[in-house]
């Protein structure tokens, strides 16, 4: 079935937000990549490593990074997915379960996203740092996991709703995730 609803204005509004956080996201992992040439080019050229790139991108840079894309990832499917048997279930039943899964996602990451916020004032106030060479803040990494976590509880909650909507009026409003791709890459199992 084709989707017949109206523009979902929530689901542009979070993709605008995703789309920001990924872009972060990626720029992560090149900074990432440009510190670690850096400190390797320091240190077989000059004998004079970044002290403080391990520190830079274990508590800044990785947390973006991961944290940023999640909900990205799940807005374009690209988590992993058992679907052995999504063809076999009654479209109103699939819609129900997914419906379920992602209220109880949402629940979960809520308060993985709350933690997160808690930890990020209390570090924030309290003006904690990392114990390094250089003496880092450590409420920048608390804030990025409250912010990844807080969209991707949104994304999931909007999940929620559009599965229920679809169930209860049993039209596609939601996104399905795409059947599975089983045919032959070229080269693979090739006779």
């Amino acid at each position: 079935m084709e989707r017949t609803a109206k523009p979902d204005w929530p689901d542009a509004i979070l993709k605008g937000a995703e789309r920001v956080l990924v872009a972060l996201s990626g720029l992560s992992i090149a900074a990432i990549m440009l510190v670690v040439v850096a400190d390797v080019t320091m240190r077989y050229v000059v004998s004079q490593p970044l002290g403080w790139s391990y520190d830079l991108i274990g508590s800044y840079l990785m947390v973006c990074v991961f944290f940023f894309a999640l909900p990205d990832t799940l807005t374009h499917h690209s988590h992993i997915a058992i679907d052995i048997f999504n063809p076999r279930l009654p479209r109103w039943f699939m819609h129900l379960g997914l419906a379920v899964g992602y209220a109880f996602s949402a629940l979960l990451v809520a308060l993985i996203a709350w933690q997160g916020w808690l930890r990020f004032e209390g570090s924030y106030a309290a003006g904690d740092q990392i114990s390094a060479t250089v003496p880092w803040p450590t409420w920048p990494a608390y804030l990025m996991v409250a912010i990844g976590s807080a969209f991707f509880t949104l994304r999931c909650l909007h999940r929620t709703v559009m599965h229920m909507a679809s169930m209860l009026t049993g039209r596609e409003l939601a996104d399905m995730p795409p059947p599975p791709e089983t045919a032959a890459i070229d080269g693979e199992h090739a006779e």
